[in-house]
């Protein structure tokens, strides 16, 4: 997997995150070359499952700079590609209560194919979020530590 083009930094904040997949994107032109030069969101997007089959909503790829009156709209719904094997599995998982399916990050595979990475996740609670936020904190320390320790 190469860099991510565009990353969801709340997802780990804010789920839980229990499994992840990589699915293929039915763009148009103008949102393949907007993403490519890093033009997206993810903050506030999800996938949603709709007669069998998956949408990435709210994901925001802004309109390409170059484009004309051929540019998308930037909210649109896009559809996922995934096996059908895969789409059965990930839907009756997040049907259990509490999960949800999340996108992570817009990326090109060494195909030169835009990619999203979705996710499995469990909201956290307030009291998570903390407990996470003591731990980076102590995590550091201990680096910064160990790292005046060796000069």
């Amino acid at each position: 997997m190469s860099e991510d083009l565009v990353r969801n930094r709340k997802a780990f904040h804010d789920y839980h995150i229990e499994d992840t997949w990589e699915a293929g994107l039915a763009l148009v032109g103008t949102e393949v070359k907007s993403l490519r030069g890093g033009h997206g969101q993810l903050q506030d997007a999800y996938v949603d499952a709709q007669s069998g089959e998956l949408w990435l909503k709210q994901a925001n790829i802004a309109p390409y700079a170059e484009g004309s009156w051929t540019n998308h709209d930037p909210l649109r719904p896009r559809k996922l590609l995934l096996h059908r094997a895969e789409i059965d599995k990930i839907v009756a998982r997040a049907t259990r209560k509490g999960f949800t399916i999340i996108p992570l990050a817009f990326y090109m595979n060494q195909k030169g194919h835009i990619k999203v990475k979705i996710a499995l996740a469990s909201g956290k609670t307030q009291g998570d979020k903390r407990e996470a936020l003591k731990d980076r904190e102590s995590k550091r320390e201990m680096d910064r530590v160990r790292k005046g320790d060796r000069e």
